[in-house]
């Protein structure tokens, strides 16, 4: 058993000699302890073990993400689970949703192709409850995480495996994606966090890195409700590419919303008039 605080100080200063943020002990302490971080600074007569802390520490310097060990993140102020079978939500996400929301309208009918950990879907329910929200994927792995983030979320969203709209029938007021989007050359040059731990098949579909938008735009246009719009996250220098795109299955860019570093983030998409 170590004094909590002289088992801070030195894990912390492992830590960053790792080339770890010392911030991630503190997370992973509170989660042992079941406290917060405000009690970890000050209780630091504590006595605890640190075989547990020590555990997870080696996971993390294996290059683990700190959500996969901790088996949650926030997203949009909420807790969801996550652990390997899943995309970790990244905050440019909740741009996403906040287009989808914008344009949702009231009893509106939507759908998150690729729904990963639900985390769209989910929140997109959470936040109007009036909408009657799909959440689709290919992988059953990641519908059992989505299924799991529906009942800890007291969530009304319907969840079904199908991949893109083989398996989906009707029509959509907003059609939301986070699809994969990382061309194949760039996925190799990826942290070792990201192309080891985390889904293939959640970060790169191919050496464009729009083929399952290529995909998607294709088969929309019968899913696409009068008036609905598609809203997507698009990867960093791909504007141009989704534009031409767009053009060329019959689709108008409503918008290009920046992200927070500026960079061109989510394009939301409506259907030509035929």
């Amino acid at each position: 058993m170590r004094r909590l605080d002289e088992l801070r100080a030195h894990r912390r200063e492992d830590a960053l000699r790792r080339g770890i943020n010392p911030r991630d002990v503190d997370l992973l302490l509170s989660d042992l302890l079941g406290q917060s971080l405000s009690y970890l600074y000050a209780h630091g007569e504590l006595m605890v073990d640190p075989a547990p802390l020590d555990a997870r520490l080696a996971r993390r310097y294996a290059g683990v993400p700190l959500q996969y060990i901790r088996g949650h993140t926030e997203f949009y102020s909420r807790d969801f689970h996550v652990d390997e079978r899943v995309l970790i939500p990244r905050p440019e996400t909740e741009l996403l949703v906040e287009a989808a929301l914008e344009r949702a309208p009231r009893d509106g009918r939507a759908i998150d192709i690729g729904t990963g950990s639900g985390c769209i879907a989910i929140t997109m329910e959470r936040e109007r409850p009036d909408l009657h929200v799909l959440g689709v994927d290919r992988s059953v792995a990641a519908l059992a995480v989505a299924h799991l983030n529906r009942t800890r979320l007291q969530s009304n969203v319907a969840l079904g495996a199908s991949d893109l709209f083989g398996s989906v029938c009707g029509t959509f007021d907003v059609i939301a994606s986070n699809p994969p989007y990382v061309p194949f050359g760039e996925y190799e040059q990826l942290d070792v966090e990201v192309r080891i731990h985390e889904p293939r098949m959640a970060l790169t579909p191919g050496p464009r890195g729009t083929e399952i938008i290529e995909r998607l735009l294709d088969e929309a246009h019968p899913r696409l409700a009068l008036k609905g719009c598609i809203v997507l996250e698009v990867g960093y220098g791909q504007e141009e590419a989704i534009r031409t795109l767009a053009a060329q299955k019959r689709y108008h860019v409503d918008a290009f919303l920046p992200d927070l570093a500026g960079i061109p983030r989510v394009v939301v998409l409506s259907a030509h008039a035929e």
